[in-house]
């Protein structure tokens, strides 16, 4: 069993970090819903504590971020006055220009994303960028660099997911779907992440 497949079974959930197996017949999830290990059969009782821990856990995988990006985000979102600290947090994970990626259908899944992104397969507003963790804002526009159009990897994922369904904040500016524009903040109903970011908060907050 993959190490990624059993972080899907110990939060309970797709987490979606396998690309199109998450999909298929042999996703661990579909055929296994206990968590991992020899005693992932028992029920166990979590403390409050430990429900505040999971929810943060879930979502750090589900972005494959470490620790102390999840909490840099977690501060960024402190900081802003309108909103709730929770939801906001969510949206700058979900502008991080590998998320980007991996939501226009470039990539399989978010590692993959981190990949082609580091390896300056992706511009925006018109500059290779090699950093996964940048922040995108509305009126960006994201786009394949003269780079990454050589790749026949890229290329063929892109052709797979031509057909992809787009956030309501992403859409593409050109019918090679090479290009994409950022046209708002997401908010929180454009996130399928099922997550309780308040108990991140809370966590957090202690």
């Amino acid at each position: 069993m993959e190490k990624r497949c059993k972080l899907c079974r110990a939060e309970g959930q797709k987490l979606f970090l396998k690309g199109p197996r998450c999909f298929s017949d042999k996703c661990s999830i579909s055929r296994r819903q206990s968590t991992p290990g020899q005693h992932g059969q028992a029920r166990k009782k979590s403390s409050e504590y430990g429900i505040q821990l999971r929810a943060k856990q879930k979502t750090k995988r589900y972005y494959g971020v470490r620790e102390k990006q999840f909490r840099k985000y977690y501060n960024m979102a402190l900081k802003i006055k309108e909103g709730k600290t929770g939801e906001n947090m969510l949206s700058f994970l979900e502008r991080r220009l590998d998320n980007v990626v991996y939501r226009l259908g470039w990539a399989v899944s978010r590692e993959q994303a981190k990949q082609f992104t580091i390896h300056r397969s992706f511009c925006v507003n018109g500059h290779p960028v090699d950093i996964s963790s940048y922040l995108v804002g509305p009126g960006d526009v994201v786009s394949v660099s003269d780079q990454g159009k050589k790749k026949g990897i890229l290329k063929s994922v892109i052709a797979d997911n031509s057909s992809k369904n787009l956030p309501k904040w992403l859409e593409f500016s050109n019918p090679e779907h090479i290009e994409a524009k950022v046209s708002a903040i997401p908010r929180r109903e454009d996130i399928d992440l099922e997550v309780s970011e308040t108990l991140i908060v809370e966590l957090y907050s202690k």
